[in-house]
């Protein structure tokens, strides 16, 4: 997709109205250094180290988009537990002409809670069809975490869509994660769009991608070969022994 055609093209805080400087989440220094965030057309990666603020930022921004705070696709609304900054009051999202028709907001930590929403709704006899064979058909929680996880994003994900993923990583070996990448590059074909928080060098290798690090200086752009993550996995495997040396001492 072109810039102008893309489903969200930027991020703009609303710092000015921010109740505090001094309480979670506005005294995350990545949130008080955003003023705004332009977003690639078909690939943006959100990476730093934990306490950053990915996964709130992530999360505001897709409860901005329309998205279900625990995950799910636009149509899912239900509440387990009311856990959720009050940040996307504060963000306004910069959208292209065009609207997505497909959509899903993935996030590992309470996949659960959208495992049991599907549930719910297969359980009421006059709902029509079952929710689940969007997902491949079989029960979330008859599988794996990782395969339950990998089964929403090749089955449901139907293309010309915006998907938020949350450290889809935490649930994928890393052959289902190069599996993900293959997927990703069809749906990105098709007219998608994919914001990614994310620790993992493979996902945030994706070709042409735009990467965003977080750090307590704020956030710039980067490749992949100079962002922590990469570096760190690079040294660890080019030079394993040293590296174990210096951490055990054996």
């Amino acid at each position: 997709m072109y810039e102008t055609d893309t489903y969200i093209r930027k991020l703009l805080m609303k710092k000015e109205e921010f109740p505090s400087q001094h309480h979670h989440p506005f005294n995350l220094p990545m949130i008080q250094s955003i003023d705004e965030l332009t977003f690639h057309p078909n690939v943006t990666f959100l990476i730093g180290e934990n306490g950053m603020g990915k996964s709130t930022l992530l999360e505001a921004i897709a409860i901005s988009a329309g998205f279900n705070p625990e995950g799910g696709s636009l149509n899912f609304q239900f509440s387990t537990f009311d856990s959720h900054s009050i940040l996307e009051q504060y963000v306004r999202l910069v959208k292209g002409v065009n609207r997505p028709s497909d959509g899903f907001f993935l996030r590992a930590e309470t996949f659960y809670n959208v495992a049991s929403q599907i549930e719910e709704l297969d359980s009421d006899p006059y709902s029509g069809g079952k929710v689940i064979d969007s997902f491949g058909g079989v029960s979330l929680h008859e599988q794996s975490h990782g395969e339950a996880f990998f089964a929403t994003f090749s089955n449901r994900f139907r293309g010309k869509g915006l998907y938020i993923l949350d450290e889809p990583e935490a649930a994928l070996s890393p052959l289902r994660q190069l599996s993900m990448l293959t997927i990703m590059d069809e749906l990105v074909t098709d007219d998608s769009q994919f914001i990614i928080a994310t620790h993992s060098p493979i996902i945030m290798a994706y070709p042409h991608a735009k990467i965003l690090e977080f750090t307590t200086e704020g956030v710039q752009e980067v490749k992949l070969e100079e962002t922590n993550h990469y570096q760190l996995m690079k040294q660890f495997f080019d030079d394993r022994d040293r590296v174990l040396h210096h951490l055990l001492g054996n």
